[in-house]
Parts: structure tokens; C-alpha cells; sequence
């Protein structure tokens, strides 16, 4: 649609300062450097693709803000030197700054050749454009044309707030029969201590010259590759799917650092569109993780989750964070689908993403990032996992918000490494 919605907004405040900031990023790894003019002709295809556009805001009270499209973009950002392979997630983690869905652009399209001969992609753009499968979407549209769901008319900024006004005052009287909702309370944020612990492996990591310069990242990142049928055989022998293996590992993962709690709360996104938009069409749900769980019994409750998303304080309308103060609907909707851990099953990418050009890729991912994210107010959720397959093999996406217990990227991937290869994996760290 041309209004944002709810989701929309909650990303938006955050860009604005209120909540943890988030930018979606996908990536391409090929063996060889790939050709600037094939990178200038996807960036051009972006620049006028669903991506290219920018939040307008109305003058009308309740009127929902409205998408406007917008034909400027950053520059193709190609990197003059080699990156080395060993911290090209450091140069990726980098390419989230001034993305801005309001004054626009809200997203980049960067490259940079490798010291080992290859070369790494990246589309980086503000949550508040898209979600981890409209990114995908709008990838796909770029390389290979594949056609999207037309943006529907946005009705006049007048019916848009009679509309708005209509459903939030009737939703808040409903509600209000069944009694006054109580304030929902949110965490409060975390304040990383940045002391040097030791790894969960026992071992001191040495730092690379990266994070030995800056000690107090608030997140460190990790991305693994593993044979589909190898994930596949795991979860069936366990009795579980592709995804809630997912979710349990990422469990395993979190009590590995240390985390005390016997319960882990695993935050779970939904897709909820029913065609192929580039947009925030997704919703939250949450499952109970105890230490004896097995992706078996994982599966049983994310099944049972699903049936039951997440919903708006005491029942009220979840319009009414569109129609009241900025400062007010943060407060209302703070830590909304923050949980422990957050597992996103992005699911099946499509073959478009296989290649750029002539030039076969060796390992796709997305993921999200947090650009400015302070150690001062880190958000509940301490681990966050991303899980995409394509052709004969997944990518998990590992992004650690803890830095008094992940201390380094390394530390991070040893844990990947431990947890996958206990489980009988072989997964192949980028």
C-alpha cells in the first residue's frame, strides 16, 4: 500500500532515535571482481525500483504518513582498496550510516574487491523500506525483472484520518469495557559493561586489527554457510523442521554465552503477505525455549505460536500509535517484539540471486545491522539470527548484542562453530 503501517512507523521512530536502529542488509560473496558497470546498471535498476521512494507526512491529524517516490540515490559506493576477506563483515557493517527514509535515500548499494581475489556485494537500506523478504523481493525485481504487486491508490489525506479516527475510537471502546489496560512496561535498556571476559570456548580470541580499535562495538557479526541436505537430515533425525532446528540453535547458542536464565523467550517474525510486496508485511510472535527442549518440541510450539501473534497492549487498536504524538506511540509500542533472542526465517531466495552477471556467487546472505547502536542502550534481544536458503545451501546470519559476553567477531564464530558442529554440521564460516 502507499500509507505506512503500524510496523512501518515503529521503524521509522527508530531511524528518528526512538528505538534500536536497524537497517536491512543483503549480500553477494563472488570468487572473482565483479565488473562496475554490471554493479552501475543494479544500481540503476534500484534507483528506480520500489526502493526509490521516501516518507511524506500529512498535515492532517490521524492521517497516516504516505510513501512518495523518490529518484535520488546515494552513489554506488565502490571501495578503493581491498577489504580483507577475514573482516569483510566489518566493512559491510559499516555501509548502514546516513540511510534516511524520510529526507531519502533510504538505502545504498556498495561493493568491495577481497584480498583473496573475490569481490563482496551489499544492498543496505532502512528497515522502515522493507523487511528481510521485500528486500529479496526488490533484489529480485532489480537482477531479473520478476514483476510486483501493484502499490495501491492511497485514498485522500481526509478519508485516510476519518478512516483512522473511526477504527481507533471504536477499538479503544471496545476495550475500555473490558477495563482500564494497565501501562504495558518495557525493559529498560541494557548498559553493556565492556569488561574483557573470557570467551565461552575458554579461549582468549585474538582480536583483529578491527576490533582491536574499537573495543566497544555494541554488536558483533558472524555468517555460516551449510549444505541444505546436511540441516535437512539434522532436523528430521531430531524430529524437528529446517526452522525450529533454527530456533534451537540459536537457543543453544545464548545459554552457551553464559545467559542464567532456564527460559529463553525467542522472538519469531512472520510473513504475512499474501503477494509479493516490498514493504513491512510482517508480524511478531514469541515461544518459551527450556533447556530440554528439542527442535521437536520447538516445532510443536512455534505451531502453536504462529496461530496466536502478538497484539497491542490491553487490546487497544494498534492504530492509535498512528495517530498520537511520536514521543507518546514510542512510549506505548517501546520493545515491541524484543525478545531474548530473535530467530527470522527469511526462507527461500530466488535463483535471480545465484549470479550478478557472468559472475557466480559463492555465498548470499541477509541479515540486519544496527548503524549507530550505542553500548549505553542496548534493546533486550542479546542474539539475533538469520536463516536463508538458496539452491543447495543455507546462510546463517549471526548478529550478537551482547557485548560483555560476545567480546569479539571471532568470539562469535567460535560459538557458531561449536554449537553447528555439535549438532553434526559442517558449516563453512565466511
Amino acid at each position: 500500500m502507499n500509507r505506512l503501517t503500524v510496523v512501518d512507523e515503529i521503524f521509522l521512530r527508530a531511524h528518528r532515535g526512538m528505538g534500536t536502529p536497524i537497517a536491512l542488509q543483503g549480500m553477494w560473496r563472488t570468487a572473482e571482481r565483479v565488473d562496475p558497470a554490471l554493479l552501475r546498471a543494479v544500481h540503476e535498476a534500484l534507483r528506480t525500483g520500489p526502493l526509490g521512494r521516501r516518507v511524506v507526512r500529512s498535515r492532517i491529524p490521524g492521517a497516516r504518513p504516505r510513501w512518495q517516490v523518490n529518484g535520488g540515490a546515494h552513489p554506488l559506493a565502490l571501495a578503493d582498496e581491498n577489504v580483507p576477506a577475514a573482516a569483510l563483515l566489518d566493512w559491510a557493517d559499516a555501509q548502514g550510516h546516513d540511510l534516511d527514509p524520510e529526507v531519502g535515500p533510504g538505502w545504498r548499494l556498495s561493493a568491495a574487491p577481497l584480498d583473496d581475489g573475490g569481490c563482496v556485494v551489499a544492498l543496505t537500506c532502512s528497515h522502515a523500506l522493507a523487511d528481510g523478504r521485500a528486500l529479496t523481493l526488490a533484489i529480485d525485481n532489480a537482477l531479473a525483472g520478476t514483476p510486483l504487486a501493484a502499490p495501491v491508490a492511497p485514498h485522500s489525506d481526509w478519508a485516510d484520518a476519518r478512516r483512522q479516527w473511526s477504527t481507533v475510537l471504536g477499538g479503544t471502546i471496545r476495550a475500555l469495557r473490558q477495563g482500564i489496560p494497565t501501562r504495558p512496561k518495557a525493559p529498560p535498556p541494557r548498559k553493556a559493561l565492556v569488561h574483557d571476559a573470557i570467551p565461552h570456548s575458554g579461549r582468549r580470541a585474538e582480536p583483529s586489527a578491527t576490533t582491536a580499535a574499537t573495543p566497544h562495538r555494541a554488536t558483533h557479526s558472524a555468517v555460516l554457510q551449510i549444505p541444505a541436505r546436511e540441516w535437512t537430515r539434522i532436523a528430521v533425525s531430531h524430529g524437528g523442521t529446517a526452522n525450529s532446528l533454527f530456533v534451537h540453535t540459536m537457543a543453544n547458542m545464548l545459554w552457551a554465552t553464559g545467559f542464567p536464565h532456564d527460559r529463553i523467550s525467542a522472538s519469531l517474525p512472520v510473513d504475512t503477505r499474501d503477494e509479493p510486496r516490498v514493504d513491512n508485511d510482517l508480524s511478531m510472535t514469541e515461544i518459551q525455549i527450556v533447556r530440554d527442549d528439542t527442535p521437536a518440541t520447538i516445532r510443536r510450539k512455534a505451531r502453536t505460536a504462529y496461530e496466536h501473534r502478538m497484539s497491542s497492549p490491553g487490546g487497544l487498536p494498534e492504530e492509535l500509535l498512528q495517530v498520537i504524538p511520536d514521543r507518546w506511540a514510542h512510549r506505548l509500542a517501546r520493545g515491541a517484539g524484543e525478545r531474548d533472542i530473535l530467530c527470522s526465517n527469511i526462507g527461500t531466495l530466488p535463483d535471480s540471486l545465484l549470479s550478478l552477471g557472468p559472475h557466480a556467487c559463492t555465498g548470499v546472505a541477509a541479515r540486519a545491522i544496527h548503524p549507530g547502536l550505542s553500548v549505553e542502550r542496548l534493546p533486550r534481544t542479546r542474539l539475533s539470527g538469520y536463516l536463508t536458503r538458496i539452491a543447495d545451501s543455507y546462510s546463517l546470519s549471526l548478529v550478537s548484542l551482547d557485548p560483555d559476553a560476545i567480546t569479539t567477531a571471532a568470539d562469535l564464530r567460535a560459538l557458531a562453530l561449536d554449537t553447528l558442529t555439535g549438532l553434526g554440521l559442517d558449516p563453512t564460516p565466511w
